[in-house]
């Protein structure tokens, strides 16, 4: 009977704690696919920012500001997206962008 029950609670233990393979092996993340991503935040984020300084919770120099930023982001991830989808190399790295 002991044996029974150390059995079980064995097996129990097994089946909680190990983890399948195809559980823990995530997709494949490729640079393309990390820049499409960044790209749909971005613009989200300049959705956002276009939003909020219409109803009036940010200044016009502030606006402005984010704005050139946002969309110098976004021109260079549409650059490296372009350059990634036709093969033309390795693309150019600035210090901290990954």
């Amino acid at each position: 009977m002991i044996w029974a029950c150390v059995l079980v609670t064995a097996a129990a233990f097994f089946y909680v704690f190990s983890v399948p393979n195809s559980v823990t092996a995530g997709p494949v993340k490729t640079r393309l696919n990390y820049l499409r991503e960044r790209k749909e935040v971005v613009y989200e984020n300049l959705r956002d920012l276009n939003f909020d300084y219409k109803a009036g919770k940010l200044p016009e120099a502030d606006y402005q500001n984010m704005k050139n930023s946002l969309e110098e982001e976004a021109a260079a991830v549409l650059s490296e997206i372009s350059r990634l989808e036709s093969g033309l190399g390795a693309p150019l790295e600035k210090a901290g962008n990954r």
